[in-house]
């Protein structure tokens, strides 16, 4: 069997085309085999390959552009900033088509046969939104059912890309001459839809005459009738040349359809606040069947969920923030049902614990520590029970094999957490520093320490195969479940520890200030090393979002600017105003001063510090800061920190303990004085400074004169605003693409606060979702236009991190009256608690709006019926200001009364229905 590929790709020079497929001859996927395709001319590539396979054989192939190592001169040198030596990215592939969908070829055994591949380079498809799994596994599947394809002797194969095709329609094509059916609606040619959303149809080469025109259509075989015809002129079609014996397979088309923009909605809720009659006091990966079922029920599509990797750092409340996990692969035990795993045999036992599942399941809120080491003790006594007949089966042996690179580091540092009590490695007598074959050691069965880290093997396979039946039931009933990427890793995790060159653990990520933290957030977590993450191509990502793909049709970015830049912050500051964005090109002492603010060290860099401050920090503890905390410094009339007192990790240390009103005064003071600065020098690069984030507000910049504030004010604006543009759309185009290329879910990302202009057009050209929250809008306007909105935008009420609708509209009676009136267009006086009526217009609203998801919290869509709970601020889910917020927020109604809600649920599906966010196309 013969197999040749060609391809028209106009290469600069030292670059080539390769080819990367799943059979050996092709590299055997890894991108580092890659096979050259040969040119004469730089234009046209071709390559030719021989083989025998021993049947039909399934090919993946997509090509690449590899740049070839060059040496280069000082003059080129001169050109690119850089020093004579190796070519800039030379030695890489420096492009790669499009990832979601690889090529695919189904060559039929026939030693004699040649195959000729006729293919044009793959960029990112206009509708690529629609190839996602949101629409490929998630409401609007296609199930493959069309006609089986034949082999001709000199055969023509037609292949297209069609994903919004629902199920019982068809794709196919008429053309102008007889064998293509001559235009006539009566003899259209359907076609194979066995590799869906890839269309495909084989004809009878020796029957057409060139040159042909022709379309693609979407029909109805039911009814006989076309759906759609494809937008654009007519294809033509020449002559191929084919030979006997031969198939011609030209490359698949991407036609574009007249159908209306698909839109939907979803709901927000987090695992852990889910309540079912069968719950154990919190929300569990077998509650989700049941709000699935409400899902559906109410016509949604998406059901979107906060993380749920595992946490376990402390085994107290204070695992409860989901964004602090310690394994990025790991799911979190507290989410197990786990009367689902097994029963006790000890019938006295398994009673105990069904009493005490109805205690819990009762509380208005989570006990997080007393669910947490009641399912712990449950887990234990079950692995003692059941661990012989569960490690010892074929279905877990799987599970192991095809989890070990990740199960086994996590295991083992789930052991040593518990054994020592503490999650810091470091702190760890044994293995402070991982060891692959040691860990191995550990575990081995014959191993004294196998049953301590076995249980974890134990609980992480129930946890898979939990959350996968709720992946499938999902699937199932036309709902896409929507997960949740963290951006940052706890310092004490299993990446850290096994990883440690993957990250910069000498600072710590954050976010600057806003409305809703304005001393700016301190998440404590590592700063990535994206240049290590590069040499190996981004590697530790893309095994992450595939793993979230084996779960979730679609994903929210956290934080999407961190791939961008990120705010890190010293590991000296607590909170968030000394820090600084990363990577950044901070300015030098000559930029400040033609800036127009002169370079005065000692004036810009340091706390500035009077007896006026210290009257308005400490007001009659004034004097005793003059005594304990500064000295006189070197310019009359002003003080700086002692030493010990310098930085605000040394100011918390000093009042460790200590939690009165006179102590947290001094406290909060002192972080003041400390951020009380004007420019930040660069960890990196001596001599080079960032301006502090809205030092506008500071003592320091108060006390400049007229000519130096709007000189600073100039050099913030620049610094912030517009000097970093390309700088960070390069930043995070170097990322971006691979990662959301890994998979096939539908990317999202969090795109709310400080937004340089670089993020939303990366955004744009690679169809990531933004999100748009009407009270927090991306323009000058105090109300967001969910009409307004871009199509490519997940659009809602609020997020976890914000009050919901009617707490919301407590918060702020005079902001309350000008929505009331501005937006929503009524007279008088708005009322103090927001109306089932109002909460309803606010949704209806949002529904009608442009984005392609509206995605409501559960509070937000219960806010319209009298079902509601009692008082709006229970159903707060987080509190950013509070880095010490206890996250137990659960419903205050079972999953099983809300299915049973007859009146709101036919009014839900009514709302979505007249909104067009149920369309079947």
């Amino acid at each position: 069997m013969q197999l040749r590929l060609t391809i028209e790709y106009l290469t600069r020079w030292g670059d080539e085309v390769r080819v990367c497929g799943s059979i050996p001859e092709l590299g055997g996927g890894a991108e580092e085999r890659a096979v050259a395709l040969h040119t004469a001319d730089g234009k046209r590539w071709t390559l030719q390959l021989d083989f025998c396979p021993p049947r039909e054989t399934y090919i993946e192939y997509r090509y690449l552009i590899f740049r070839k190592a060059q040496a280069f001169s000082e003059k080129d040198a001169a050109l690119f900033g850089k020093s004579a030596g190796a070519f800039p990215e030379s030695g890489a592939v420096v492009r790669r088509e499009w990832g979601n969908y690889p090529r695919i070829l189904r060559l039929r055994h026939s030693p004699e046969r040649t195959y000729t591949c006729f293919d044009a380079w793959r960029d990112v498809p206009r509708e690529s939104l629609y190839f996602t799994g949101l629409f490929t596994s998630g409401p609007t599947k296609h199930v493959p059912s069309f006609p089986v394809m034949r082999t001709y002797s000199k055969s023509l194969v037609l292949r297209a890309f069609a994903p919004r095709v629902k199920e019982g329609f068809c794709l196919g094509l008429l053309g102008s001459e007889p064998a293509l059916g001559e235009w006539n609606p009566d003899r259209i040619l359907l076609m194979n839809d066995a590799d869906s959303p890839e269309w495909r149809i084989e004809l009878d080469a020796s029957r057409l005459k060139y040159p042909a025109e022709y379309k693609f259509i979407i029909y109805d075989p039911r009814y006989r009738r076309i759906v759609s015809w494809e937008e654009g002129p007519n294809r033509r079609l020449a002559d191929p040349q084919i030979k006997a014996g031969e198939s011609a397979l030209l490359d698949s088309a991407f036609p574009v359809f007249p159908l209306p923009s698909w839109k939907g909605a979803g709901v927000a809720v987090p695992v852990f606040s889910l309540r079912s009659q069968e719950s154990f006091g919190i929300g569990d990966f077998a509650d989700l069947h049941l709000l699935i079922e409400w899902a559906a029920q109410t016509r949604q599509k998406v059901v979107q969920l906060l993380p749920v990797a595992d946490t376990t750092m402390t085994h107290s409340w204070l695992d409860s923030y989901p964004y602090n996990s310690i394994s990025i692969y790991a799911l979190h035990p507290i989410y197990l049902a786990p009367f689902r795993m097994g029963t006790l045999a000890d019938p006295l036992q398994q009673a105990r614990y069904e009493a005490l599942q109805q205690e819990l399941n009762a509380l208005p809120q989570l006990d997080y520590e007393a669910v947490e080491h009641a399912k712990w003790e449950y887990f234990r006594l079950l692995y003692r029970q059941e661990k012989q007949r569960t490690l010892e089966s074929e279905e877990f042996g799987r599970f192991y094999e095809a989890n070990k690179d990740w199960l086994v580091p996590y295991a083992t540092f789930c052991y040593f957490r518990d054994l020592y009590r503490t999650a810091d490695y470091k702190a760890w007598p044994r293995m402070s520093r991982y060891d692959r074959r040691e860990a191995e050691r550990l575990c081995r069965p014959d191993a004294p320490e196998y049953d301590g880290i076995a249980l974890h093997f134990f609980l992480q396979y129930h946890l898979q195969k939990q959350l996968s039946e709720a992946t499938l039931h999902a699937r199932h009933r036309g709902i896409a479940l929507k997960g949740d990427i963290p951006i940052g890793i706890s310092r004490t995790s299993v990446e850290a520890w096994k990883e440690p060159e993957y990250f910069h653990l000498d600072s710590q990520t954050g976010a600057p200030p806003d409305d809703f933290s304005i001393h700016g957030q301190n998440w404590g977590f590592p700063t990535y090393h994206w240049e290590r993450m590069a040499q190996d191509g981004y590697r530790w990502w893309t095994r992450r979002f595939r793993k979230m793909a084996e779960y979730f049709d679609a994903y929210r970015i956290d934080h999407i600017l961190g791939f961008f830049r990120i705010w890190e912050i010293p590991l000296h500051s607590v909170r968030g105003l000394l820090g600084r964005f990363s990577p950044a090109l901070p300015l030098s002492e000559e930029e400040v001063e033609n800036g127009g603010l002169p370079f005065r060290r000692e004036r810009l860099l340091q706390p500035y510090i009077t007896d006026e401050l210290l009257a308005e920090l400490f007001g009659q503890q004034a004097g005793t800061v003059r005594e304990q905390f500064v000295e006189p410094g070197p310019v009359a009339g002003r003080y700086r920190l002692r030493h010990a007192f310098r930085t605000q990790q040394q100011v918390k240390a000093f009042f460790e303990g200590r939690d009165d009103e006179e102590a947290r005064l001094l406290r909060e003071g002192l972080y003041t004085m400390v951020e009380n600065v004007l420019f930040l020098e660069d960890r990196h690069e001596v001599g080079r400074f960032h301006p502090r984030i809205f030092a506008q507000k500071s003592y320091s910049y108060k006390k400049l004169t007229p000519e130096e504030q709007a000189a600073f004010d100039r050099i913030h604006e620049d610094f912030f605003f517009h000097r970093h543009d390309k700088f960070w759309y390069k930043s995070g185009m170097r990322k971006l693409p691979r990662l959301v290329q890994a998979t096939k879910m539908l990317p999202c990302g969090e795109d709310l606060g400080m937004i340089p202009a670089c993020v939303p057009r990366a955004m744009e050209e690679l169809n990531i979702l933004s999100l748009e929250i009407q009270r927090m809008p991306k323009t000058w306007d105090e109300f967001g236009e969910p009409e307004s909105y871009p199509y490519r935008s997940v659009s809602s009420i609020g997020t976890h991190d914000m009050s919901t609708l009617r707490g919301w509209w407590r918060e702020n009676p005079a902001q309350t009256q000008r929505y009331y009136r501005q937006v929503l267009g009524l007279r008088g006086e708005a009322p103090a608690d927001i109306t089932c009526n109002l909460c309803e217009e606010v949704i209806r609203r949002h529904l009608k709006g442009s984005s392609m998801l509206c995605i409501l919290s559960l509070q937000d869509w219960l806010s319209m019926s009298p079902l509601r709970a009692e008082d709006p601020d229970s159903e707060r889910i987080n509190i950013p200001a509070n880095p010490r917020h206890y996250w137990r927020w659960r419903m205050h109604l079972p999953l099983e009364e809300l299915l049973g809600a007859d009146e709101l649920n036919q009014r839900i599906r009514e709302l979505i229905t007249v909104a067009g966010r149920n369309p079947l196309l």
